[in-house]
C-alpha cells in the first residue's frame, strides 16, 4: 500500500481553530500496530472471565476518573455541549460495567440435550476485530462495541474518524491504564483519502477476524464488499432517517418538547435522531406550534457555555451540505417556520430548523439530514402515518406517540425498522439490542445479541467411548 502524505488536522469546529495535527501512520506502523492487537489478542483469550470483568470494571472506574478531561477533548474535535459529553463519557462507563456484570453469564457454555454424551455450545473470540468509527459520539460509538467484543476475549483495532484523533488516541490510552494488555487496544491514524485502500488490505491480512463500522450507507457498502471478497464477518450501523409518528390521541405539548430533544441533541449528528416528524392532521397544527416553541427555546452558541444545548456542526462541509437540503427543500415549497439559515458566526453554526409542509421527494426526506433540522409532513390518519414511516430506504429506529400504547405496538410492528420505542425517544441502552435494516445496516450492537457478533459460535458434542453414529446424524 502506498500511503498519502497529507496531514491529519484536528479543528474547533465551534471557532475554525486548528487545535492539533498528525502523520498518518505509514503502512510499516499500521502493520506493527496490527501485530501487537495480534499478540496481545493471543494473551487476551487465555484470561479467566472473571479477570476480563475485572479489567472491564476497571477501564469504567479510568473513564469515570478522566470524565472532565475526555468530555472536553469530544467537545474541543466535534463541538458538542459539554454537557453532552460528559454524559456520552458516563455512558461509556455503564457500557463497560454492563458487560462486565453479565459476560460470564452470557458467554457460559450452554447444554444441549443431543444424541451425544455431552453436548454444549461454546462461545469462543473470534481474534482481532477491525473497528472502523464515526465522529459524531467519539466515545460511545467506539466503546458500545469495544466493551462486548473485549468482554468475549478479542482484540481491537481501531480507525477513528480523522476529526477525532485526539479522541481516539485517548481510548487506546484508557484501556493502557486500565491495566488491559499492552497493546490489545491500538488507534491507527489513516488519512482520509486512504481509508478504503487500508481498509480493503487489512481486511486481506489473516491477523484481522472481523470488521465493524458504523457510517454512511456508502462507506458501509465498500467495507462489507471486502468483507466479502475476505471473507470476514461484518457488522454495519449506518444511517438512518427515524420517523417520529404522533398519532391524534397523543399528548401534544409532551410530544413536542421530547421531540426537539430527540432532533436537535448532538445537533442533530445522529444516526437514530428523529428526522421525519409525521402528524396526523387533526393535531398538526397544535404540533407544530408547540414544537416551534420548543425549538426557539433552545440556546445555540459555545458548546463549552453550560447554557448551551445546540452547538456547532462537526465539518464546514457537513454545514454547506445541510444547507443545500434546506434550500432545495424550500424551492420545492417548504416552508420555514423556524431557522432555515446558516449563522453568521465563526464556526460551522446553523439555526436550528423546522420545515414544514414537506412532502415526498424534497430533500430533507429524500435524504439523511445530519445537523439541525427538523423535517413536518401531515398525514390523514394512522395508516397514511405507518406508509410516510415506510416510505425510506433506512430502517434503523422508530418512535410513536398515542395515549393508547397497545395501538401504538401494534402500528409500530408495521413499520420497517430495527427498533420501536412508543411514548419514548429512540436511544441506546447497553441491556437492548442495536441496529437496524435496509440501508441502515445488519447485525446488532449492545445486549446478549451484540455480545454474540464477534464471537465463534461452536458446538461441541462428546461420547464417552466410540459409537456409531445414525444415518440421519450423517446427513450434512
Amino acid at each position: 500500500m502506498t500511503a498519502v502524505t497529507a496531514t491529519i488536522t484536528s479543528t474547533n469546529p465551534a471557532t475554525g481553530e486548528r487545535i492539533a495535527t498528525f502523520e498518518p501512520f505509514t503502512t510499516g506502523q499500521i502493520h506493527a500496530a496490527l501485530a501487537q492487537v495480534h499478540g496481545a489478542q493471543a494473551q487476551w483469550r487465555a484470561f479467566g472471565p472473571q479477570e476480563r470483568s475485572r479489567l472491564l470494571v476497571a477501564a469504567a472506574a479510568a473513564l469515570r476518573s478522566a470524565r472532565e478531561e475526555l468530555a472536553a477533548l469530544a467537545t474541543a474535535e466535534m463541538g458538542k455541549p459539554l454537557a453532552e459529553s460528559l454524559a456520552e463519557v458516563e455512558k461509556c462507563a455503564w457500557a463497560c460495567e454492563h458487560y462486565a456484570e453479565q459476560a460470564q453469564e452470557l458467554l457460559a457454555p450452554r447444554p444441549v440435550a443431543a444424541d451425544a454424551d455431552l453436548s454444549y455450545v461454546a462461545y469462543e473470540p473470534l481474534g482481532v476485530v477491525l473497528a472502523v468509527m464515526p465522529w459524531n459520539y467519539p466515545f460511545w460509538q467506539v466503546l458500545r462495541f469495544a466493551a462486548p467484543a473485549l468482554a468475549a476475549g478479542n482484540g481491537v483495532l481501531l480507525k477513528h474518524a480523522s476529526n477525532v484523533s485526539q479522541c481516539a488516541l485517548a481510548i487506546e490510552d484508557l484501556f493502557v491504564q486500565a491495566g488491559f494488555p499492552w497493546g490489545l487496544v491500538r488507534t491507527i491514524l489513516v488519512a482520509d483519502e486512504d481509508v478504503a485502500q487500508t481498509t480493503e488490505w487489512l481486511l486481506g491480512d489473516a491477523r484481522i477476524a472481523a470488521v465493524t463500522l458504523t457510517g454512511s450507507a456508502r462507506a458501509g457498502a465498500a467495507v462489507a464488499a471486502a468483507a466479502g471478497r475476505a471473507l470476514k464477518k461484518s457488522v454495519l450501523e449506518l444511517g438512518g432517517s427515524d420517523p417520529f409518528v404522533v398519532l391524534a390521541d397523543a399528548d401534544v405539548e409532551a410530544a413536542a418538547v421530547l421531540a426537539a430533544r430527540a432532533r436537535f441533541g448532538n445537533c442533530g449528528q445522529s444516526c437514530i435522531a428523529a428526522k421525519r416528524f409525521i402528524v396526523e392532521a387533526p393535531v398538526a397544527d397544535a404540533f407544530e406550534a408547540a414544537f416551534a416553541r420548543a425549538v426557539e427555546a433552545m440556546p445555540v452558541g459555545d458548546p463549552l457555555d453550560p447554557r448551551t444545548q445546540v452547538g456547532p456542526l462537526a465539518r464546514a462541509d457537513l454545514l454547506d451540505a445541510l444547507e443545500a437540503q434546506v434550500a432545495g427543500s424550500v424551492e420545492r415549497g417548504a416552508r420555514v417556520v423556524i431557522g432555515g439559515r446558516r449563522l453568521q458566526r465563526p464556526g460551522n453554526f446553523y439555526a436550528p430548523t423546522l420545515l414544514a409542509d414537506v412532502t415526498r421527494g424534497m430533500p430533507v426526506l429524500a435524504e439523511e439530514t445530519f445537523g439541525p433540522v427538523a423535517a413536518l409532513v401531515r398525514v390523514p390518519d394512522a395508516d397514511a402515518a405507518v406508509a410516510a414511516a415506510n416510505d425510506t430506504p433506512y430502517g434503523l429506529g422508530a418512535s410513536i406517540w398515542s395515549a393508547d400504547a397497545e395501538r401504538a405496538q401494534r402500528l409500530g410492528r408495521r413499520i420497517a425498522c430495527g427498533m420501536v420505542f412508543v411514548n419514548r425517544i429512540v436511544a441506546s441502552d447497553p441491556r437492548l439490542p442495536f441496529g437496524g435494516i435496509g440501508r441502515s445496516g445488519y447485525g446488532r450492537e449492545l445486549s446478549h445479541e451484540g455480545l454474540l457478533e464477534f464471537v465463534n459460535t461452536r458446538t461441541v458434542a462428546v461420547d464417552m467411548a466410540p459409537s456409531m453414529p445414525s444415518a440421519a446424524a450423517l446427513a450434512e
